[in-house]
């Protein structure tokens, strides 16, 4: 079965996505875009031999899936429209960025009875982020007591706030602490400190963000923007019995003149293209079995907890002290399906 995709919402990643589903995702076909830019989506949809729509909800009648890739306050709407149209759908983070938005679309899912949403928590299908949970969950390093995680960008545009540290940079390493201990964030704290002169004025980077999950792990998380050598993402669970943690590099490491090279990507895409690739096939492998109650991956459970602990993140970066994460009762819908580690092609 070739699953005919829309994508609403065509800039960078949007861009990106419809590439990787046309030209790289076994079983897409991209027969749909729309765009709040005319220009921008007839220039993707060329690239690909895809129909420009006016509106995303006149693409959501017209295919079979819809990727959500659009500005975030705008998923609410698409993601409860495709809901309605009973279509799966793949939400880019946010879910939505308030947690009274995502609280609408848990009730719009959870009415319709069966797990239409998948939130583009990538890192889940990262092969270091993988191995690392492996050896969490298999026991061999002993209980977790502490994860150190670390989130370097070599610069954001002029327009990146403080508070999007919290809600696009951290949101990441929020989302993989609640996978990689199968259990929620209680509280979060926020840290400041010196500013990095290569910040604008007025802007708060880096950050130090304290998780407290709900057993009692401390998950600390170093969001710094402006690092400028490298885009560098840094991971370690500290057990009781040993540790473990990400590769520094999935190259070669040159050692020559008294020294070690090694390469470190200096963007985002380079460094999780693999990530993004694997979420895509395990998405329309699920889909394509035609299975209507199967998802795979992060959950709109998911999405709503991920920002109902930026929203406690939010709190604590204005101030300055421990803010507790509120999050409603968890559906049943969502409660049916342990977090795991899901095989590709294999619903969760």
């Amino acid at each position: 079965m070739t699953v005919r995709v829309g994508v609403i919402g065509v800039g960078v990643i949007g861009r990106e996505h419809v590439l990787r589903l046309a030209r790289r995702t076994v079983g897409a076909q991209v027969v749909a875009v729309a765009d709040a830019d005319p220009d921008r989506a007839r220039s993707v949809a060329a690239e690909v031999g895809a129909q420009v729509y006016a509106s995303g909800a006149e693409l959501i009648d017209a295919v079979d899936a819809v990727v959500v890739a659009s500005w975030g306050p705008t998923h609410e709407e698409y993601v409860v429209a495709a809901i309605a149209a009973g279509k799966p759908v793949f939400c880019e983070k946010p879910l939505a960025p308030t947690r009274e938005a995502c609280d609408r679309i848990l009730d719009a899912e959870v009415a319709g009875g069966r797990r239409l949403v998948t939130v583009g928590f990538m890192r889940r299908h990262d092969p270091q982020y993988r191995a690392m949970k492996e050896v969490v969950v298999g026991g061999a390093i002993g209980a977790p007591l502490l994860m150190h995680a670390a989130h370097r960008n070599v610069s954001v545009p002029s327009w990146f706030t403080s508070e999007m540290i919290v809600t696009d940079t951290a949101v990441h390493d929020i989302d993989v602490a609640r996978w990689m201990f199968d259990e929620e964030i209680v509280a979060v704290t926020v840290l400041t400190g010196r500013v990095s002169r290569k910040a604008q004025p007025g802007f708060r980077d880096p950050q130090l963000l304290i998780l407290e999950t709900a057993s009692g792990v401390l998950v600390d998380v170093e969001a710094s923007v402006n690092a400028g050598f490298a885009y560098d993402i840094r991971g370690e669970v500290v057990g009781e019995d040993g540790t473990v943690e990400l590769s520094e590099s999935a190259g070669a490491v040159v050692k020559r003149a008294g020294a070690a090279h090694t390469r470190v990507p200096t963007e985002w895409i380079e460094r999780f293209t693999p990530a993004f690739d694997a979420e895509f096939r395990a998405w329309i492998d699920v889909i394509a079995t035609g299975d209507t109650h199967a998802t795979v991956g992060p959950t709109a459970w998911d999405g709503y907890a991920a920002t109902a602990c930026c929203e406690a993140g939010l709190a604590a970066l204005r101030s300055g002290t421990r803010e507790r994460v509120e999050l409603r009762p968890e559906p049943e819908l969502y409660c049916t399906t342990a977090h795991q580690i899901p095989t590709e092609g294999t619903p969760r």
